[in-house]
């Protein structure tokens, strides 16, 4: 299975802005969706955002307008653009990747959002 490598969080005051990156150990061209989560503490795991093969995304509600999802198939990375951070950002940020192999999980980056 693919193996993904998150990375790009840390630690941002409100408003401000991360860039995360997911790095696929092979080709997403034939991945049928690459999605981001989110883990607050004491939270279940909830989708932030996905793209399809196709490049069709969709968004939970309370990013959209400020987070972007996106490929790069050179790259083998999908990014998670996030504007306008705010405090209720904070969480541990997953990428998962999902095909007919089955899925697969990244192990997490950390994005603090400070008040």
């Amino acid at each position: 299975q693919v193996q993904l490598v998150e990375s790009g969080g840390g630690l941002v005051q409100a408003g401000g802005s991360l860039r995360l990156s997911c790095a696929a150990s092979e080709s997403i061209f034939n991945i049928n969706t690459m999605s981001w989560f989110r883990q607050a503490p004491g939270k279940q795991r909830e989708l932030v955002a996905e793209i399809t093969s196709g490049g069709s995304t969709n968004y939970a509600s309370p990013v959209k307008g400020r987070f972007t999802i996106s490929r790069d198939f050179a790259k083998n990375t999908v990014y998670l653009q996030m504007n306008s951070l705010k405090p209720e950002d904070t969480a541990v940020y997953y990428c998962r990747s999902e095909d007919p192999k089955g899925r697969s999980w990244g192990q997490g980056t950390q994005v603090t959002v400070s008040s």
